[in-house]
């Protein structure tokens, strides 16, 4: 029998792959859930266990890549989830020059949860990129810009690296990449 939590979070997993089921990641080929179970694992290998935080993860590219909207997101997974989810979606509608400004504000207001999903997240897109059949020009430039992101989170993630250990295993991982392309290390 599933307690409340395995059941909304596989609640969280079923809405996603419905709603992201024809969608490919950028290199045509491999399904968009592979991206989202990579970060959910991610949070789950950190020790991150609550609700609200995996079906976050299940759900953070919802907004941005699909017809979803806030409100139903609220009414299915409460508004938790949705805040989450929210802070960490590019706003579509404003002008694209004043969007990653936007994002950037967002992402250093938002919540501890957001910052570790947005780890997660930022490690699985490193790996996939570091596969990406694109130049080596375009991986650096995009390598450059997901660093940037972590830059930004990387203070608060530092501050918890005593309740979370294996937060070093992913900058680990984040470094590997960042070496691998002669992007600066990471260290928290």
């Amino acid at each position: 029998m599933m307690d409340d939590t395995e059941e909304m979070v596989l609640n969280a997993k079923k809405f996603a792959q419905d709603k992201h089921k024809n969608q490919k990641r950028n290199d045509g080929v491999t399904p968009y859930v592979v991206h989202l179970e990579g970060v959910v694992t991610r949070l789950k290998n950190l020790g991150i266990s609550d609700k609200e935080s995996l079906c976050a993860a299940w759900l953070h590219d919802i907004l941005e890549a699909t017809d979803v909207t806030f409100d139903q997101i609220n009414e299915r997974f409460g508004r938790e989830v949705a805040v989450i989810v929210l802070s960490l979606t590019k706003d579509q509608k404003i002008p694209k020059k004043d969007r990653e400004t936007q994002y950037i504000n967002q992402l250093k207001n938002a919540s501890f949860q957001t910052k570790i999903i947005k780890l997660c997240d930022i490690s699985a897109n490193l790996k996939d990129l570091s596969n990406a059949p694109i130049s080596k020009t375009q991986k650096n430039k995009q390598i450059k810009k997901i660093l940037h992101y972590l830059r930004i989170i990387k203070n608060d993630i530092a501050e918890k690296k005593s309740t979370y250990p294996k937060i070093q295993e992913i900058i680990d991982g984040i470094n590997t990449i960042c070496i691998k392309f002669k992007q600066k290390p990471i260290f928290i």
